[in-house]
């Protein structure tokens, strides 16, 4: 009677830290991927108003981008992943 009802609470516990990995990506990857679509988009006008059409330009621009926007939120992604760890180790034993 014990043994399905540790096993419902380890599935539980997998299921909710997974779900809140999978958030933790999407926080994490949303800022520098949302500045990039932006510049991208912003890049495009240009080169199409310019008639610019060189293709390393668009890809330069954006790399630069998602760098400066991880070197700028980095001290705020990394205390959100130190958190979930530290979150996932202090209710490591808990599932046993």
């Amino acid at each position: 009677m014990i043994e399905p009802l540790i096993a419902t609470t380890f599935r539980s516990a997998i299921f909710e830290n997974s779900y809140e990995a999978l958030l933790l990506i999407l926080i994490i990857s949303g800022p520098p991927i949302a500045f990039a679509s932006l510049i991208g988009i912003f890049v495009a006008i240009f080169q199409a108003a310019t008639q610019i059409q060189e293709q390393t330009f668009s890809f330069a621009v954006k790399m630069v981008t998602v760098l400066a926007t991880i070197l700028i939120m980095g001290g705020w992604l990394s205390g959100v992943i130190y958190q979930f760890a530290l979150q996932i180790f202090t209710n490591f034993y808990k599932w046993n």
